[in-house]
């Protein structure tokens, strides 16, 4: 089971703002597990803080800005993708202004400041949504569209298109977080000489230069007019006949933009506030559809807080009803786990297929036949006993018994025809042979019930 992580030290990095051309620094601080993200304003009466997660985003025109009162914080979203691409769960950004730093307009500099600090391990699990089905958003006035489909890892494609005879079609992919740093960090912003003017006049990109950002000239215009842009951005004189890129360094890929879309991506969906295993397609994507996808993500992610494990009915079971026999002293009609389909160190997964042929359906109700919550509960059980048995020599020769139950709750009526998925974690480790478990029971994508229990293995006389 993978953990969560913090960084190892703290770190700082100083630059102007690409908003407001002020002077910023902003600093990675280590947090405790199950934190996430939080930026804090150390320039702001009582340093406000505020969690960077997708409803806190109050405006998504030209970056991702959050807000909260009179709290707001711009241009997060290249650090947001390096915390997430290097597996960062847990950090506190302290900054002195209203934006983090635009720095060279990419992540790479975030990232390097990651890996020198390093990462520190923590104990709490890595909270995983596991994306079971396809799921989609779309803008019909952009002809945006983000579509998020199973897959056993985070991958991510951008495709963009702009009536550009410069820069019309491109698309970039990153399949693995692993080559984020080599495929993806260095990617820089872009903007288009056409929007310039009008972001100026606006009273924004005061810090935008060819040193943090690709600017596109794809629209002919007269000298006169390229002359003033390049004399307000510290551009070299440029022909206005001469269409193309402008910059002071070359570009990184023949599609940088493309990647920096991914980049941004990435960013916006960090603030989901969980890891997600799954493709993500986006096509002509942009901030404002990002975060309307991120928003609509947190909402099914609490919709179904505690997620129902992947099912594979054609995968091999680990453990078969054979050699569950072999761990466990029930019988018919008490063995309730049909099989086990996932084993780890700290946790387990059984099935249970709940068929009208159950015993107890004869009386518990004949009308209306409903699996007794205390069999769902020994169902739960016989599950979190394989786990705790896998964990001793001879397990045949020991039995776990019940020493305690609490914080049961029935959700929904299991009926025949229901197959039970059965998620038990331990809590703490097993001591003097006892041990204290959170269990979870699924139909579905449904949590059906759930309970935790104590549990001691007493070997057998």
């Amino acid at each position: 089971m993978l953990k969560q992580n913090t960084l190892n030290g703290s770190f700082s990095l100083c630059g102007k703002g690409l908003h407001t051309g002020l002077s910023l620094t902003v600093t990675f601080n280590p947090a405790e597990e199950n934190h996430g993200y939080k930026i804090q304003r150390i320039d702001m009466p009582g340093m406000p803080i505020i969690d960077a997660v997708a409803e806190n985003v109050i405006d998504t025109q030209r970056g991702t800005v959050l807000g909260k009162g009179d709290l707001r914080c711009s241009t997060i979203e290249h650090a947001m993708a390096a915390l997430y691409a290097l597996g960062v769960d847990n950090v506190l950004i302290q900054v002195n202004g209203p934006e983090f730093p635009i720095l060279d307009g990419s992540a790479t500099l975030y990232v390097n400041e990651i890996k020198r600090v390093g990462l520190k391990e923590q104990n709490a699990p890595k909270d995983y949504y596991v994306i079971n089905k396809k799921m989609e958003f779309r803008d019909d006035k952009t002809g945006a569209c983000i579509t998020l489909l199973p897959d056993e890892d985070f991958s991510i494609t951008s495709m963009i298109s702009f009536d550009s005879k410069v820069l019309s079609s491109q698309f970039a992919t990153l399949d693995n977080m692993d080559n984020f740093e080599s495929e993806v960090a260095a990617a820089r912003t872009f903007v288009f000489v056409r929007e310039i003017a009008p972001l100026l006049t606006a009273g924004l990109i005061k810090g935008g230069d060819l040193d943090n950002a690709v600017v596109i000239y794809e629209q002919e215009t007269s000298q006169d007019v390229l002359d003033k842009l390049c004399e307000q951005t510290g551009a070299e004189w440029h022909d206005a006949k001469e269409l193309g890129y402008i910059q002071h360094k070359p570009l990184v890929w023949d599609n940088e933009p493309a990647r920096h879309k991914l980049l941004d991506i990435i960013g916006d969906m960090a603030l989901i506030g969980r890891p997600i295993k799954g493709r993500i397609i986006a096509t002509r994507p942009g901030h404002t559809i990002n975060n309307m996808f991120a928003r609509m993500m947190r909402k099914e992610i609490r919709k179904h807080d505690i997620q129902a494990p992947w099912y594979d009915p054609n995968k091999e079971p680990i453990m078969d009803v054979k050699k569950i026999k072999e761990l466990l002293p029930h019988r018919y009609p008490m063995q309730l786990v049909d099989k086990v389909i996932e084993l780890a160190p700290n946790h387990i997964v059984g099935v249970k297929n709940v068929t009208s042929n159950e015993p107890f359906f004869q009386g518990h109700f004949p009308q209306e036949p409903v699996m007794p919550g205390v069999l769902q509960i020994e169902a739960l059980a016989q599950v979190g006993g394989l786990l705790v048995l896998n964990t001793v020599e001879e397990p045949e020769r020991w039995s776990t018994y019940f020493l305690k139950i609490e914080n049961v709750k029935f959700r929904q009526t299991v009926v025949p025809g229901d197959t039970l998925i059965f998620k038990t974690e331990l809590l703490s480790p097993i001591r003097h042979g006892i041990s204290t478990m959170q269990g979870y029971a699924f139909v579905g994508e449904n949590c059906v019930m759930e309970a935790v229990f104590t549990a001691q293995i007493v070997k057998n006389k």
